[in-house]
């Protein structure tokens, strides 16, 4: 009885596995990256009673776009598709007198009977057909608990300082080699498997290869600030950070990035403001204006010093008159060639350059209220809008004060001095040295620095 029972078994099992399957998969949602294949059964089909992962030869499998089919077939992949459209399968174990010619699918079919009566009616076969989501996995999110290091070059100033940032946002990946991904990360799946099962360790690693991908966005000179709008570079440069374990191991790849911020701390952003600001004083042209800018601040200062402008403007025009020749040196550095227009190529220095007519001299006219410099610039301020130097004060009857005005007053207007009874001579009562002119020394001793004032007069 029991021989029989199986004879009946493997009988009905080879006449049931006789029809030919149609495989299908729905659309795969974002979060499913691989699925099982159904066969299509409907209330009008006979084809209720196959065995379960047996695919007969002639089966039609359909593959949607976005989608890549693939065939295991005792655990071993034989057949892979990812072309759109309606796939035969034609080299199946399990023959059908349906496909391929009658008496070749009775002799097939006789064999199956055979091996299966051997194994008790089972087919003692397992094949599946699976279908892998080949569209873009977007919204996946990430951000830095920790700061990440960032290297800020800018080769301009020659700024080179490792900074640290924090930054969120998504990427998206998706599965470019489905044959690495079965082996290597999903495999025999009963019914689906889901990103969920790998979204964790993707997101671990993505956030480690970060520090990388950074030192290769740095070395193209772009800035953290700038992140936003190199997201292909920065996708390129977590690839290749990410290559030996997504695209090598699992065939995964990273097709974009998507920051929403990225931001240094507060004393980082500080410090590369106050070293790019700082860089800019190179030019000695910048440097002088910004003395003179400061210059100007500082008169409106003194102006409103709380113990008189007379007192403020007194100490201002001391630190004046000692910054006005740097003012002076840093302009006349600004009119070297270095500090120019580029140099011309050899080829074109080669050549004479034509002799430039003779320009007139002093084309310009002063007006009533302004006064001409003695590089030909007019002016209707103190100092000189291209050179810097101080205007020349109107020789008079007056004295001349010690900050260098001309007075005919009994005070200076520019600090305040009393004008003095006669021209004294100085003579530095801390360390005793001379000036060259006793009458007219300097506002402090080269010696010893003290400040010549009433009791440094020797007569």
């Amino acid at each position: 009885m029991g021989l029989l029972k199986v004879g009946i078994g493997a009988a009905a099992s080879v006449l049931a596995d006789q029809w030919r399957e149609y495989f299908y998969c729905d659309s795969i949602n974002s979060d499913t990256l691989v699925v099982k294949g159904q066969k299509r059964q409907s209330a009008r089909s006979s084809n209720t009673k196959g065995s379960e992962n047996v695919i007969t030869n002639g089966s039609i499998i359909a593959v949607n776009e976005g989608q890549c089919m693939m065939i295991v077939q005792q655990g071993a992949i034989v057949e892979f598709s990812a072309d759109a459209g309606e796939f035969v399968w034609e080299n199946s174990t399990e023959p059908t007198i349906f496909y391929g010619g009658f008496g070749k699918g009775l002799k097939g079919s006789w064999e199956t009977f055979k091996k299966r009566f051997t194994m008790g009616g089972d087919p003692g076969m397992d094949q599946r057909v699976y279908f892998f989501n080949t569209k873009e996995i977007m919204g996946n999110r990430f951000g830095t608990q920790n700061p990440v290091p960032f290297r800020v070059v800018d080769r301009n100033i020659g700024l080179d300082v490792d900074i640290a940032i924090r930054c969120s946002g998504e990427y998206s990946y998706k599965i470019t080699d489905p044959i690495l991904f079965y082996r290597n990360v999903s495999g025999n799946v009963a019914d689906s498997y889901k990103k969920t099962e790998i979204e964790r360790q993707l997101k671990a690693e993505f956030l480690s290869a970060l520090q990388p991908a950074f030192g290769k966005i740095s070395d193209m000179g772009i800035r953290y600030s700038a992140l936003m709008n190199h997201t292909e570079e920065m996708a390129d440069a977590l690839n290749g950070a990410l290559s030996s374990k997504w695209s090598n191991l699992r065939g995964i790849s990273v097709v974009s990035v998507a920051l929403g911020t990225a931001t240094a701390s507060r004393e980082d952003e500080d410090m590369i403001k106050e070293l790019q600001k700082t860089a800019v004083f190179r030019n000695p042209n910048m440097g002088a204006a910004a003395m003179v800018g400061a210059t100007a601040e500082a008169m409106k200062t003194a102006a409103g010093n709380s113990a008189g402008a007379m007192v403020g403007f007194m100490g201002m025009n001391m630190a004046n008159n000692a910054g006005t020749n740097n003012m002076q040196n840093l302009y006349q550095m600004g009119q070297q060639p270095q500090y120019q227009q580029p140099q011309q190529p050899q080829a074109e220095q080669s050549a004479p350059a034509p002799t430039p007519a003779p320009q007139p001299q002093n084309v310009q006219e002063a007006p009533a209220d302004g006064w001409q410099c003695e590089c030909g610039a007019v002016n209707k301020g103190k100092f000189c809008v291209e050179c810097g130097k101080p205007k020349p004060q109107p020789k008079s009857d007056g004295w001349t004060c010690s900050c260098g005005a001309v007075n005919k007053g009994k005070f200076c207007p520019e600090c305040g001095a009393k004008k003095p009874a006669e021209e004294p001579l100085y003579k530095c009562d801390k360390c005793g040295w001379e000036p060259a002119d006793p009458k007219h020394p300097p506002k402090f001793c080269p010696e010893c620095g003290d400040v010549f004032n009433e009791n440094d007069i020797v007569n």
